[in-house]
Formats: C-alpha cells, structure tokens, sequence
C-alpha cells in the first residue's frame, strides 16, 4: 500500500455534524463508506485521538486522514492513448472520447482512465484516484482536468466545493424547449432501480443551467453548465423535464420525430449514447492561479447527428454551434 497524509481543520460551519459526515465535506474525493471504513481501521485522528464515525465536532479539531491506496498492481498500468489538450507539473487536461471508463468498477477492471493515467505519469500512484476530481459518464465526450500534485488536488477540489470550476457542457435534447432557464432539483437514488439517478425528495441538491444554441422541429440543442456536480446530473434532470438526451439508454427512450426522413431515423437509431459533450472547462491554475480556459471541439459522431437534423429539418433556428 502506498500512502499520505492528509490534513483539514474543521470549519465552524460543520460544528455539529458526526465525524462521518463532516469527514465527507472535508474529502469529498472519497467516498463515505471508505471515510468511515477508515475511521474504524484507526487511520483518521482527531485532535490526535481516535473518534467513532458518530461522534460530533464542535469545529477547530484538526483531522489528520491517512489515505491509504490501493497498490498500484490493483490498478495497473495501461498504454492507452490519451487525449491531453494540456499539461504542466500541476494539471493534465484532457478530452476523454466517449466509451472511456473513467474509474474502475464491477465490469471495467482495467482499460480505464485511471489506467491510462498511470502509465502516462506513475508518480499519480500516490495521488487520491490517481488525481482524478471530477468524473465524466462513459458515454459523455469532453474535457477533464486530473491533478499531479497533492497541492493541485487540494486547490481543484477546493475550486470545486467552491463552484467556481466552470463546465459548459453542449446537450442535444428531445423536445423543442421555448426557452432557458434553470433547474434546481435535489438528486438521489432512484427508489426502485439502484443503478439510476432521480430527482427524489430529500436527495442532493443538484443546479443545472441551460440555454438554447439551436431549435429544432422536435430536438433542442442547448449549452448547459453545472453549478453542482452529482452523478448523471444533466442526464436526470432533463429527463425530469420530459425532455431526456437524445441517445440516452438510462433517462430516455428513442422518439422518432413525425415526418422525419429516412436519413434522419436511421441517424438517431444509429446514436447509441447520450447526446453530451463536455465543451469547456475553465478554471484558476492551483499555482498561480491564472484563470485558464479550454475548448473542444464536437466529437464527430455528435457533429454528423447536427449535421443530419440541420440538412432535413425545416424548423431549424437561432445560432449554429
């Protein structure tokens, strides 16, 4: 096992809270059941001293986490192409092509993101996910920044809990929507399927805003960026519009439009992902802080589907993308 240390004062604004549940405030790049999973192993102490997952802070102890990785055999190596648009000592920016797992799970062991990273830089070994701090789904395309650093991971996340990491995502949705507008609906669990999303009372609050690029007959293309950051946000919350990405196996089902031509029908059935693209990422340099911005383009599959609707569909309107 490779190991850090890892050092957080708590803020009065958490004063009352369990240790479990202060500790996944203070390290959101872990999740809660290894936060408390740790706690009970003895390799978090507060003050000094080992608490119990349940006990509450009263703000100004001092937590000292000993995160613990798995070996890197666990996560090994892989020579697989990466997409860098950017890279210094502190940060890697990348544009994941749709398909690429990012992390390791039941059914992608290896072939992965992480993997990749691991090649390209092994000293990420030591790193949280292997600096990894924040995710795209497999089937969204778009820029990534992963830190390479102990210090640049602590500024992303910190820009992250913050809001002020910029992410501007391009969606093609079903449904002509008349306006933009924002949505603010909590996200949880789906209370009947375990590996879905949904907008569910008491879950967590989730932010998306979105406006309009180009209007279609029956689809809408939009620019939405988050102002939260939970699991397949985008995703369910226009799904909870009525309005699911187009592609998306999960959130939506295949609509064809009435009238549409042959073209277009056999485009939107050929279109086996969600319609999501992550076009730009803005953030402040963890040294410098220097704002820096980046764009990528659309992937080709997504640009042949535009392609396809602006060549057969009459109702076409506002700006091209």
């Amino acid at each position: 096992m490779t190991q850090h240390f890892l050092v957080h004062i708590v803020p009065p604004e958490l004063a009352g809270q369990r240790l479990d549940q202060a500790l996944a405030k203070l390290f959101p790049q872990y999740s809660r059941s290894l936060l408390k999973q740790w706690i009970e192993a003895g390799q978090v102490k507060v003050d000094g001293e080992l608490w119990r997952p349940r006990q509450p802070v009263h703000g100004g102890e001092r937590i000292e986490l000993d995160a613990a990785q798995e070996a890197r055999e666990q996560s090994p190596p892989q020579a697989i192409p990466l997409p860098i648009v950017f890279e210094d000592e502190h940060l890697i920016v990348l544009d994941k092509p749709a398909g690429l797992v990012v992390h390791p799970a039941a059914g992608h062991c290896d072939g992965t993101l992480l993997n990749a990273l691991l090649y390209h830089a092994p000293e990420l070994a030591g790193l949280p996910r292997a600096g990894i701090v924040h995710r795209l789904d497999k089937d969204t395309s778009g820029l990534m920044v992963v830190a390479k650093t102990l210090a640049a991971h602590c500024s992303l996340v910190s820009q992250l809990q913050a809001r002020t990491v910029r992410r501007e995502y391009l969606a093609l949705v079903q449904g002509r929507l008349t306006a933009g507008g924002t949505i603010s609906a909590p996200i949880g669990r789906h209370p009947h399927d375990r590996k879905r999303f949904a907008v569910v009372q008491g879950g967590k609050e989730a932010i998306t805003h979105y406006r309009i690029a180009e209007r279609f007959s029956h689809h809408t293309l939009l620019r939405v960026s988050l102002e939260t950051g939970r699991t397949h946000q985008i995703r369910v919350h226009f799904a909870h519009l009525r309005s699911p990405l187009v592609g998306d196996p999960q959130y939506g089902r295949l609509r064809l439009p009435p009238g549409a031509s042959t073209e277009l029908i056999e485009t939107l059935r050929r279109f086996k992902r969600q319609a999501l693209h992550a076009a730009r990422l803005s953030l402040r340099h963890p040294q410098n802080g220097q704002e820096l911005s980046w764009d990528s383009p659309l992937p080709e599959d997504f640009r042949q589907l535009l392609h396809t609707l602006r060549a057969t569909d009459v109702g076409a309107s506002l700006e091209t993308v």
